[in-house]
């Protein structure tokens, strides 16, 4: 590996770093803007100024807004994301408590989208122009134009409603055998697949279809390589930095949708935790889901850039 390649890596990580900086800023200023006092909605509207005022100084809500910042910062760079207003418990165990599922859910999702996704998205190149190209491709743009609620409740009509095969609820049952943890998965996991996969599919038809003009790609052509072996020998062991920046971009889309799902689905996961919080105004906790997201939105697209500058052929030596 040359000092070049190390300087792209070393920079896009740097990158990363400076980034989740200023989300953390924008995080804390953000749960800053939420309307109401969080003293007043724990005491509850009975409460006396003068319990509200202690309360206040208790959980050091008196201080400016820039020193409460610098405190939650060293705390995060430390590993303490506070305690939760409405529990006491510590944030970084109530979301541990919730990761697992949320993790469970995104690992199930892209096992299943990932490759539906390389199958269509790959056939699809291959067979440019072709009704099945249209199709998928008319398909793909209906439902990348669906919001995920409208997805999710689609799917609760579908397969709840009118066939009666699955639970409204992802955990409204025992989950004890193996048919029934696949019940109490299918439908978040069916609904986040069609969003993500088929902004996955797009991409990566678009990434081999660009990699299909290259020079070498065009002389394959010439002599005599059908368009299949074209594209699975020589075009798409060149498109591998694109497809992986796909998935990733694609992957990190999967953040933002699990919170609709799990909301609708009743998945007990962080997307559903910071929910919850919101609605009770806890602010540590708001925060800490939050920042989690970010890191794994960071996370995803800091790997999809590493792999890209690894596969460029123009850097490996």
């Amino acid at each position: 590996m040359n000092s070049q390649v190390l300087s792209l890596i070393a920079g896009r990580v740097g990158v990363a770093l400076v980034t989740l900086l200023i989300v953390s800023f924008i995080v804390f200023a953000a749960t800053e803007m939420l309307p109401g006092d969080v003293a007043q909605v724990l005491l509850g509207q009975a409460a006396t100024p003068e319990a509200v005022a202690g309360l206040r100084e208790a959980m050091h809500l008196d201080q400016p807004a820039i020193m409460r910042f610098l405190n939650w910062l060293g705390g995060l760079l430390h590993g303490d994301l506070g305690h939760s207003y409405t529990n006491r418990m510590a944030v970084a165990e109530l979301i541990a408590a919730r990761l697992e599922n949320t993790l469970k859910l995104a690992a199930i999702t892209t096992s299943v989208a990932v490759p539906v996704a390389l199958v269509f998205g790959i056939l699809t190149a291959i067979w440019r122009g072709s009704l099945f190209d249209r199709a998928i491709s008319t398909l793909v743009v209906g439902v990348i134009s669906v919001p995920e609620f409208m997805v999710a409740t689609l799917a609760v009509l579908v397969f709840a409603v009118w066939l009666g095969w699955l639970p409204a609820l992802s955990f409204g049952g025992s989950t004890d055998g193996i048919w029934d943890i696949l019940r109490a998965y299918a439908m978040p996991v069916i609904t986040l697949t069609f969003v993500v996969s088929a902004q996955m599919i797009r991409m990566t038809r678009a990434a081999v279809i660009e990699t299909m003009k290259s020079p070498y790609v065009e002389m394959a052509l010439l002599k005599g390589a059908s368009r299949s072996r074209m594209v699975l020998r020589h075009a798409l062991p060149n498109a591998i930095g694109p497809i992986v920046n796909a998935m990733a971009l694609s992957l990190s889309y999967l953040l933002g949708g699990v919170i609709i799902v799990e909301t609708i689905f009743n998945y007990p996961g962080v997307a559903k935790l910071m929910v919850d919080a919101v609605a009770t105004r806890d602010l540590p906790l708001i925060q800490g889901c939050a920042m989690i997201f970010c890191l794994g939105y960071l996370l995803l697209i800091t790997i999809a850039d590493v792999v890209a500058i690894l596969s460029n052929p123009r850097l490996r030596h």
